[in-house]
């Protein structure tokens, strides 16, 4: 049978492609993936038995999430955010923030509406608005990967449904200000089209910078849909456990979404989220302090690239965004780096940059000591492939 399919438009992940390669040569020290090396905190653990405790959490629970996470979660946004839940706005517990996205692509766009996201975008972003087909629209970011509200204004057409920030960003590592922000929540406001601001890094900021919610902003609630994670910050990955925050007339949509995708979020994984979120705030404090630590030897290491590549600054997240000098192909350069040096980073094609080579270099799962040895291999072969 010929297989026709709206998937042969989309993008194929690339993760498990590099991971394939990965495998293949053992040894390799991955800058690839974007997680973290630590666990869950210890609170996370002992919140299980109150799961286990309650026959009745192995039935089918709340779509939108258990009222005891929920109500965790309304503490964190107000504290942290400063994101205020009222009549107009409310929370969903999701399978993760890209569920979340899905989720909100869905309810707010109809066949071949338009969604702006900024370049270099998140893949699974774009993988999302073509599958539901939608158009993403393109906005090239500045020299530092920094929002460009001007462009972003003249790329917004009758058909544009929403405007995608991330901030700290996959996969630039660029924290976007307060007031950049702000301005395209604005211009949300103004063209009468929603402002979807992905924030799964939002603790991961360094040197003073300073993490914004967008929808902290003053009558925002009725057009921004702010999503979170607990994968990041929490060591969270695999229990699949993120969050949106939506306008209130939404809901009725979003649920309809994740009723047939999922039906609730997993409540085992929920109760774990609210054990998490009740953790010490050293958690946070050291394990993105020892992050903070990988980061600085990175930069360290990239300054003899000088000349080779142009790095920009990467203030959150944990990723730096490389432009090599060269005329080779992206994918190609990740591979010869695997094959001949043993060190693995993402090409810049899959985050939508084909004009150049760029790569993008993760330092979150890494410990001191492998981190310096996988920055000198990628060092040491960007030197010597480049030329």
């Amino acid at each position: 049978m010929t297989l026709i399919s709206r998937m042969q438009s989309v993008q194929s992940p690339i993760i498990p492609v590099v991971g394939e390669l990965i495998k293949n040569s053992p040894g390799t020290i991955s800058l690839g993936q974007g997680v973290v090396s630590y666990s869950p905190p210890r609170s996370a653990i002992e919140s299980l038995p109150q799961f286990l405790a309650d026959s009745s959490n192995n039935l089918y629970q709340a779509v939108e999430g258990i009222p005891s996470l929920i109500n965790t979660l309304k503490d964190k946004l107000a504290a942290f955010n400063h994101i205020e839940i009222n009549e107009n706005n409310c929370i969903v517990v999701t399978a993760g923030s890209n569920m979340a996205f899905m989720n909100a692509i869905l309810a707010i766009t109809s066949l071949g509406d338009q969604v702006i996201l900024n370049t270099p975008y998140y893949f699974n972003h774009e993988m999302a608005i073509a599958m539901t087909g939608c158009h993403p629209v393109l906005v090239e970011t500045d020299e530092n990967y920094q929002l460009q509200p001007d462009k972003i204004l003249q790329a917004i057409t009758p058909k544009t449904r929403a405007i995608v920030t991330i901030s700290p960003n996959n996969p630039t590592g660029a924290v976007y200000s307060q007031e950049l922000l702000q301005e395209v929540n604005y211009i949300c406001q103004q063209r009468g089209i929603y402002h979807i601001s992905d924030e799964a890094y939002e603790y991961f900021t360094y040197d003073g910078v300073k993490h914004f919610s967008p929808g902290a902003s003053a009558d925002s609630s009725d057009y921004t849909i702010s999503l979170f994670s607990l994968s990041k910050a929490y060591g969270f990955a695999s229990w699949r456990i993120g969050y949106m925050v939506i306008p209130q007339h939404l809901l009725a949509a979003i649920k309809k979404v994740q009723d047939t995708n999922l039906i609730c979020p997993p409540v085992v994984s929920q109760y774990a989220a609210i054990g998490a979120l009740q953790a010490k705030p050293e958690y946070l404090k050291d394990n993105i302090q020892a992050i903070a630590q990988v980061r600085e030897l990175v930069i360290e290491s990239l300054k003899s690239l000088e000349g080779i590549c142009t790095i920009a600054p990467g203030d959150g997240a944990f990723y730096f965004f490389l432009k090599v000098h060269t005329q080779m192909d992206a994918f190609e350069l990740v591979k010869r780096l695997i094959n001949e040096y043993q060190v693995a980073v993402l090409p810049g094609t899959t985050f939508g940059m084909n004009q150049g080579c760029y790569l993008r270099v993760a330092y979150g799962a890494l410990q001191k000591a492998t981190a310096k040895e996988g920055i000198e291999r990628l060092v040491s072969g960007l030197r010597d492939i480049s030329y």
